[in-house]
């Protein structure tokens, strides 16, 4: 089980990747296609086309985190692009616990108490 802090940033890739790709090409996309920085500390989430694959980018002080779920049946229920031409999504690390659970998160509500500004 994967446990984040509060203060972790999660960005979600809404559009699929290359499941192929190792850190240089995660980094890429990272900067261009969500025109962020890889080494603010941030974590990247990307999927395959499936979406039966998971791949999160990480970087610390030291260096690169990579981490990948296959899952053996199913899918992740994932984001859907929408109208306005959006690459990412930004995630509490609660949501990306949930998302790599299973859980589908369309439609679901954090309670008051468990959400934070």
């Amino acid at each position: 089980m994967l446990s984040f802090s509060g203060a972790l940033r999660v960005f979600v890739a809404i559009d699929p990747c290359d499941m192929r790709k190792g850190f240089n090409g995660l980094h890429a996309l990272v900067t261009e296609r969500l025109a962020e920085d890889p080494r603010g500390g941030s974590l990247f989430v990307f999927t395959n086309r499936r979406r039966n694959r998971i791949k999160i980018l990480f970087r610390d002080r030291t260096g690169a985190w990579m981490c990948t779920k296959r899952l053996e049946e199913g899918t992740f229920s994932w984001p859907q692009p929408s109208h306005d031409a959006s690459t990412k999504l930004s995630l509490t690390p609660e949501a990306l616990a949930l998302l790599t659970d299973g859980v589908d998160l369309r439609g679901a509500k954090l309670r008051p108490w468990y959400q934070r500004e």
